[in-house]
């Protein structure tokens, strides 16, 4: 069952191998991983050229020629992909904040769903634990925000940890996703949901990094909650798909 991880990087150079051998230990026979570097200074694309041209046919790499943001690095892995027969599609961070372990879990709960969404929020997912209080509250509310604001139940909308059905990424109409920052998340999750796909929480805990830099800050939080108002009027046309 043919698996592919997509893994955008910018600045990775520390955690890139790493990640890289976690994945490869898993059990999972079909595995390929699709790195997509943004010109990262500090070498994470050459470092990707290293790792692709020691494991042929089993990691490729997406050169993009500056830092152009989250939404159109999934965007063009996800269309990228799709052109094979690749049955799912995953997508983690490349910090350690998502454990590579839990696709096995995710692989087994995608059956009889569309998506699979690692979760913080639902029973039995957790934020790390060093976090202050303050900014396990702004993560919290960023998403309890969102939820009310589009009436989805889905309990962790702005995670980066999810795997999808081929069938479900080829469905999504991306030529009208607009949003291009972690405000992404929120705009796949509440379109897959105006489509009717059926999405499965996996209950994860979230790592803070312990090498590189993290890319959030409060700013960033505080856009991503403003733009998702717009969301509403740009898929009010958006009807369930009829299932088979």
């Amino acid at each position: 069952m043919s698996i592919c991880v997509i893994i955008p990087t910018y600045n990775e150079v520390e955690n890139l191998p790493l990640i890289v051998a976690r994945l490869r230990a898993l059990p999972l026979e079909d595995l390929s991983i699709l790195v997509i570097d943004d010109n990262s200074p500090d070498g994470t694309g050459a470092l990707a050229d290293e790792l692709a041209e020691r494991y042929k046919g089993q990691i490729s790499v997406m050169h993009r020629k500056g830092k152009l943001g989250l939404g159109t690095a999934y965007i063009s892995g996800f269309k990228q992909v799709l052109q094979t027969n690749t049955a799912y599609i995953a997508h983690l961070d490349a910090d350690f904040s998502h454990q590579p372990e839990k696709l096995l879990e995710f692989m087994k709960s995608i059956e009889g769903s569309d998506v699979v969404f690692g979760s913080r929020y639902t029973p039995g997912g957790s934020l790390d634990r060093h976090w202050p209080a303050w900014r396990k509250w702004l993560s919290n509310f960023g998403n309890t925000y969102a939820r009310t604001i589009l009436h989805i139940p889905t309990k962790d909308l702005t995670g980066g940890f999810r795997l999808w059905r081929r069938e479900t990424l080829a469905a999504m109409p991306w030529d009208r996703v607009r949003s291009n920052g972690y405000v992404f998340m929120v705009e796949t999750a509440y379109l897959a949901h105006r489509l009717g796909f059926k999405i499965k929480e996996v209950p994860i805990y979230f790592a803070e990094r312990t090498r590189g830099k993290s890319k959030m800050n409060f700013s960033i939080q505080v856009e991503a909650a403003l733009r998702v108002w717009s969301l509403i009027s740009r898929y009010r046309d958006i009807q369930p798909l009829p299932r088979g």
